[in-house]
């Protein structure tokens, strides 16, 4: 009985740590895919720069 009254109320607490991992692991995939982005706009400027000056 002891036992049963403890799982229940736990198992909420376990369902919120679950649910706070996903949305972390959301944000770092997010934030990743931002710093993807980042990298790739600096190097198109990068090359832009680039051409920009070889043809002038």
């Amino acid at each position: 009985m002891l036992l049963l009254l403890l799982l229940l109320l736990l198992l909420p607490l376990l369902l919120l740590l679950l649910l706070l991992l996903l949305l972390l692991l959301q944000l770092i995939l997010l934030l990743q895919q931002l710093v993807l982005l980042l990298l790739l706009v600096v190097l198109v400027m990068l090359l832009h720069c680039y051409c920009y000056y070889y043809y002038s």
